[in-house]
């Protein structure tokens, strides 16, 4: 077992007895050999383009088996054992339609019949077989962040949106990153290209969002319970939330969002449904800790998944999630876990706890942008801060609330993905009536992020680096390495990451990072404030 694709990982350079996350080496060699035979399929799959024949069945197929071993989806060993069959099931067919002929090993291999003949298999192709280490390195750095762009691609398909150039990136980026003959001039290159191909992911995976459930608005959603059943939706999927509020509708049970689902309450479409209530717990790594409180059944959609042994019955997964024991969901039918909710006790009365605002998409903010523009030069908002990432376990994140608390009054706090909830519920007051915490969103939202900058940067007649505006990220799994890509990729510097670097950056690559975009590392709250705000 080698595995290095997430921030937490084993002594800050890799698992290699069991994850971190729970991961088993068995399941880490199903995940590398389904990595190696979609690679396979990705070959001919590339070359079939070259000839005009393309499929979006097996481009779906792709994206969900990449997506598949991403940090906290899936820890089922079966699972793995039926996608990599089915990869080179897809593989041969294509074959056929690209006409080509490889014969590396990923494009002839042939599975075992059984699961330990599978392990073994997956335990000779692992991820640290290339010698040279930087090469390694970038390498790494396109394949996780193919894991974070297969996801989003997977969230789109989901709302009937896809995207051939992204198809094809993916086929050629794994076809690519298999070559032993391929340098740093081209993997370079190939990684700035994986931004490019997110940025798309997020774009068509935000219209599907916007395109079904409506532009986010500014919405109050509250901490508290309500006495009854409940039913807790965890994850990132917008359509689960959907089929689940239809399904419970008039059955006496209150659904809370957990984690990513929060912003799905500023979903006009969503927010609709009156048992849609509020929100409990706080970041995914919280979990066993807040699922075990929870008195109700609980949902997992995408990833985020942990442990659940101490509350196995009351927990269910659907799409990609899986976890040894638990029952799975099929055909958005939620009943057994609306069955299970009324089977519980649920919540023994009402309880308070404040509230937080979400809701403010790129669709909101760039609604009040003359009121923004007028801000900053009047000089009422003198910086904007973008905090936000992935959230953690590992110590050295309380940096993230620190900053948000120490950031001037005079200064616009925007925050989206998980990272947010280390301060989501602080009040930091307003700007001339503009909250001062604008919740974006999910991950993906970072799409809104960008937007937001791009319009601003339009407005002043800049660039976005010229902006009164810094980046200071957290990251933990590959999607985050996505948007890193993506905000390379559009050029943008300066950029504040923790709460420390990837294990799979080596000194050298580090170095062509830092001088082409100056990225760094975090220092302390106070330095870095001095260093931006002088």
């Amino acid at each position: 077992m080698f595995c290095q694709q997430c921030e937490q990982t084993a002594k800050g350079q890799a698992c290699t007895v069991i994850g971190v996350c729970g991961k088993k080496e068995e399941v880490a060699a199903l995940q590398d050999l389904l990595i190696h035979a979609t690679q396979g399929l990705c070959q001919y799959s590339h070359a079939a383009r070259g000839k005009g024949f393309t499929d979006s069945a097996t481009a779906l197929f792709t994206a969900e088996a990449i997506f598949s071993t991403l940090t906290n989806v899936n820890f089922v060993p079966e699972d793995f054992a039926v996608r990599i069959r089915r990869a080179v099931e897809l593989r041969e067919a294509m074959k056929e339609k690209s006409g080509a002929n490889f014969t590396n090993a990923a494009a002839t291999f042939t599975p075992a019949t059984d699961l330990d003949g599978l392990i073994k298999q997956g335990q000779a192709v692992g991820l640290n077989t290339e010698e040279n280490e930087d090469l390694r390195s970038v390498k790494h750095i396109i394949l996780f962040g193919l894991k974070g762009v297969a996801a989003y691609v997977d969230h789109a398909k989901i709302l009937g949106q896809e995207s051939p150039e992204v198809a094809a990136y993916i086929d050629k980026a794994m076809s690519e990153i298999l070559r032993d003959d391929i340098g740093l001039d081209e993997l370079v290159p190939l990684a700035l290209e994986c931004g490019e191909a997110n940025l798309k992911a997020m774009e068509i995976l935000n219209i599907g969002n916007t395109g079904t459930y409506g532009h986010p608005v500014p919405t109050e959603v509250p901490l508290g319970v309500k006495k009854g059943k409940a039913l807790l939706v965890s994850g990132h999927d917008l359509k689960d939330l959907d089929l689940i509020l239809q399904q419970t509708a008039g059955k006496g049970i209150t659904v809370y969002s957990h984690g990513e689902i929060l912003p799905c309450h500023g979903y006009p479409e969503l927010k609709k449904h009156a048992h849609f209530h509020g929100h409990f717990g706080t970041a995914w790594q919280n979990q066993k800790k807040e699922f075990a409180e929870f008195p109700g059944a609980i949902v997992m959609t995408t990833n985020c998944i942990q442990d659940p042994k101490a509350y196995t019955e009351n927990i269910f997964t659907s799409g990609l999630v899986g976890w040894p024991g638990v029952q799975h969901l099929e055909n958005g039918d939620f009943s057994p876990a609306i069955n299970r909710a009324l089977a519980m006790d649920g919540f023994p009365e009402d309880t308070e706890a404040g509230s937080v605002m979400v809701g403010f998409g790129h669709n909101a903010v760039l609604g009040v942008a003359d009121k923004i523009i007028e801000a900053v030069k009047n000089k009422d908002i003198r910086h904007f801060f973008l905090v936000g990432g992935c959230d953690g376990a590992k110590t050295g994140r309380n940096y993230y609330t620190e900053m948000a608390e120490k950031i001037p009054s005079d200064c616009i706090v925007m925050t989206l993905a998980c990272g947010k909830f280390r301060f989501f519920d602080k009040d930091l007051g307003d700007i001339g009536g503009i909250p001062r915490l604008l919740d974006i969103g999910q991950c993906n939202d970072a799409y809104s992020a960008v937007q937001i900058a791009v319009a601003l940067a339009n407005a002043f007649d800049c660039g976005v680096n010229d902006l009164p505006l810094s980046f200071i990220l957290s990251w933990y799994e590959q999607k985050a390495v996505a948007i890193l890509l993506t905000l390379f990729h559009l050029g943008i510097k300066d950029i504040r990451l923790g709460p420390s670097l990837p294990a799979f950056i080596t000194p050298n690559v580090l170095n062509v990072l830092v001088e082409n975009f100056n990225v760094m590392p975090i220092s302390t709250v106070d330095e870095d404030l001095k260093a931006i705000l002088g």
